[in-house]
């Protein structure tokens, strides 16, 4: 299996700005690599909430995640920002899947970069649903 290239910073349409947090570093001295996927998790649901996708404790339809995926390039450190790119790589009939880039403060390349998939179930019976007609325009406005 061939190393992946780290992206740049211009192929991830949406992005955030997390602040690292003294506790996300080990014992040497680098953030922690199950952190990585808090980051995943935020960036993806901030542009849910933001785009009116996702209303916290009120959605009927929620994203449950089932897959997820990180190549690592650079260590990112506390006191560093990260700077979280979003695209969207598929769009199925009741999953997406996100291709997410972490920058280290203001590099342009990727520190570290990897997929979250979510599948969109029914809140209540957790069984999947089609993705709507406004969630399949919102996830074209970050395709990649």
């Amino acid at each position: 299996m061939s190393r992946p290239t780290p992206n740049t910073l211009e192929s991830y349409p949406y992005r955030i700005t997390i602040p690292t947090r003294w506790a996300d570093n080990d014992v040497y001295g680098h953030v922690n690599n199950s952190v990585y996927y808090f980051y995943f998790d935020t960036v993806v649901n901030k542009w849910l909430i933001e785009t009116g996708l996702l209303v916290i404790g009120k959605s009927e339809v929620i994203g449950l995640v089932v897959g997820t995926s990180c190549d690592y390039f650079a260590p990112i450190s506390f006191p560093e920002d990260v700077v979280a790119g979003l695209r969207a790589a598929k769009i199925g009939s009741s999953s997406a899947t996100y291709e997410i880039g972490l920058f280290r403060n203001n590099e342009t390349t990727t520190s570290a970069q990897g997929s979250f998939v979510h599948v969109y179930v029914d809140e209540k019976n957790r069984r999947p649903v089609p993705i709507s007609d406004k969630m399949k325009e919102k996830l074209g406005e970050i395709a990649s």
